[in-house]
């Protein structure tokens, strides 16, 4: 049985959307959901522009609105799609070929850049089963973002080399500076990637296992994988996040450093939650800050990631001392017939990490840090938050600018 007959009768949407026979040698299919994108062109260019391509690439873009959109974005849609079918007409060789899928009128319950993304993931999925290639790699990218010419040639790379690798994250960089957006729109953005940033960094200093950036437009996952972990949500925002913690808890996730995505800055309010409303609320606040949670919220986590091993054959959390805050989030939750359970099914303390890890995973980790700061804790200027974090993870203790702050979590990362 191909490895995708499986996924395709029991996830799959959507009938075949392309006729053309895929390359046997066929090797990346980077896809981006486009809702009345302008300026797709010149995401297209930047990838047209890559360097190194030892293998058969193919772009995928899928062009969607739903069935109550307004006549406005209907337009700008077909005029993407014209635009965009003759840069294909112009553009498409045989190191890298791009094809455009249409789907108008989906139904107002389900569209969104969720289905979208699972659209043109699928149909990736199915061409790489047409040639029976279940390393082929899958890649999300973004209407509106760019990425340096080594980017195709360093992902392809990075699999090569790391066999094991499931999936991975991009490193990514939204622009800071510049005449294309206002000042007010770097400033927003410096404030909401040193979040994102300072987050993942906090994460991994409390010894969390799956600290790694959940990017739409920054991440590539194995065609195998993809259709054995079922594929991507249609969830309408956050999709990303969704999807890659279905991957991360597998292991062998692993980040890519040494090429760069580009994702926008600007101002969007289609989704309800991530960078574009969070630019714009920013910008749109008195005081132009952003808040974020509270460092002492993370170091409470770090005592119980540390000390698993006194969990492990145990029937309670005894043996750690832990913050009376976190002991009633574990009460909440039902903590204690949780870890009965994970030790009576774990023979050793490898098996007993991977499920409790399971359990107390990503989104219950936002679940406590939202209820620490429900009565407990209040969001701080994510400025003075990430200053504090630099001095634990012992860099020279001088106050630092947000964008001073930014470059050098970048580094860090």
């Amino acid at each position: 049985m191909n490895f995708t007959e499986q996924y395709i009768k029991r996830f799959n949407v959507f009938p075949k959307q392309l006729t053309s026979k895929p390359d046997e040698k066929l090797e990346i299919i980077v896809v981006i959901p486009c809702f009345n994108e302008p300026n797709l062109i010149q995401t297209l260019t930047s990838l047209q522009q890559n360097t190194g391509i030892k293998n058969p690439v193919e772009v995928i873009v899928v062009v969607n609105s739903a069935e109550n959109s307004s006549e406005q974005i209907k337009v700008s849609n077909l005029k993407t799609i014209n635009e965009t079918t003759k840069f294909v007409k112009n553009n498409t060789n045989k190191k890298i070929k791009f094809h455009l899928i249409h789907q108008p009128d989906l139904a107002r319950k389900t569209a969104g850049v969720g289905l979208a993304r699972k659209i043109g993931m699928d149909e990736a999925l199915r061409r790489f089963g047409e040639i029976n290639n279940p390393n082929g790699i899958i890649v999300g990218f973004d209407a509106d973002s760019l990425c340096e010419q080594n980017y195709l040639s360093e992902i392809s790379k990075h699999f090569a080399t790391n066999k094991k690798t499931v999936a991975c994250s991009l490193n990514f960089e939204h622009p800071i500076s510049g005449t294309e957006y206002s000042q007010n729109i770097y400033n927003a953005i410096i404030l909401y990637e040193l979040y994102l940033r300072y987050y993942n960094q906090a994460l991994r200093f409390i010894n969390f296992p799956f600290a790694f950036h959940t990017i739409g437009s920054a991440f590539a996952v194995k065609a195998q994988i993809y259709a054995k972990q079922g594929g991507m949500n249609t969830r309408k925002a956050g999709e990303d996040f969704y999807f890659l913690q279905k991957i991360i808890p597998l292991g062998n996730f692993s980040e890519i450093n040494s090429t760069t995505v580009f994702p926008s800055p600007r101002i969007s309010d289609r989704v309800p939650f991530g960078t574009g409303i969070s630019v714009k609320n920013i910008v749109n606040s008195e005081t132009e800050k952003y808040n974020t949670y509270n460092l002492k919220a993370f170091l409470l986590l770090k005592p119980l990631f540390n000390n698993l091993d006194l969990l492990f054959g145990e029937k309670n959390t005894l043996k750690i001392e832990l913050s009376e805050i976190l002991i009633s989030f574990l009460d909440k939750n039902n903590f204690t017939n949780a870890l009965n359970n994970i030790n009576k099914n774990s023979s050793n303390l490898a098996s007993f990490s991977k499920r409790f890890y399971s359990w107390f995973n990503a989104f219950r980790v936002l679940k406590f840090l939202n209820f620490a700061h429900e009565k407990h804790f209040k969001k701080v200027f994510i400025v003075d938050e990430a200053n504090k974090l630099l001095e634990l993870l012992n860099y020279k203790n001088n106050t630092r600018t947000a964008k001073e702050l930014l470059i050098k979590y970048r580094k860090i990362n």
